[in-house]
């Protein structure tokens, strides 16, 4: 119970989350971290069972560093994606399933993305993504002020916005909000 909100913006990705971590009807924590930062250039968002995302983060940050080390240059915001997705399914084909909901985000020479991620292996590319109980009413919010031309500083107030909104309706939600950007890369890293 939770919710995570990611946003592609003309200059970057955005990434939002509120800070409450539930334990059926009892809230576990008022301050756990949602957003885990992989690099400069790449961030997850989690919703679901925090110590199964901790996990497929770790071993994902751990092989794409293998990956780039082989081959000399660095996975793209997609290549990475499907890497965490790929590792989520594994846990779904040994029948020992992840219970998770990822938003990856990240900037590339490529340009900024968002993708949504699940258990399931399923990645779909998007321009604003929710996830987490919350996530029907920060939908709202994310339909109603997204624009194609939005810029990562208003991404951050429409993250801020969906997360407080879904805050104030979904019991699972709560306790603050995280917001985490990445700008466009210049010359080959984060600006």
């Amino acid at each position: 119970m939770t919710t995570i909100v990611g946003i592609k913006a003309t200059d970057g990705v955005v990434l939002g989350s509120d800070k409450r971590a539930s334990k059926g009807f009892f809230i576990g924590s008022k301050i756990v971290q949602k957003i885990v930062k992989i690099d400069e250039t790449l961030a997850v968002a989690i919703a679901g069972q925090l110590s199964d995302a901790e996990h497929i983060i770790k071993v994902a940050k751990a092989e794409r560093r293998l990956v780039e080390l082989r081959r000399g240059f660095p996975l793209t915001v997609k290549e990475s994606t499907r890497l965490i997705a790929n590792l989520a399914y594994s846990g779904l084909r040994n029948y020992q399933p992840y219970y998770i909901e990822l938003l990856v985000a990240g900037v590339d020479q490529h340009g900024a993305h968002v993708y949504a991620a699940d258990m399931s292996g399923a990645i779909t590319a998007e321009d604003f993504a929710s996830s987490g109980s919350g996530s029907p009413i920060a939908y709202g919010v994310l339909e109603s002020l997204y624009d194609k031309d939005v810029k990562n500083e208003q991404a951050s107030e429409i993250a801020t916005r969906a997360v407080a909104a879904a805050m104030e309706r979904d019991p699972g939600s709560g306790n603050g909000i995280d917001v985490l950007v990445i700008p466009m890369m210049t010359n080959g890293v984060a600006a």
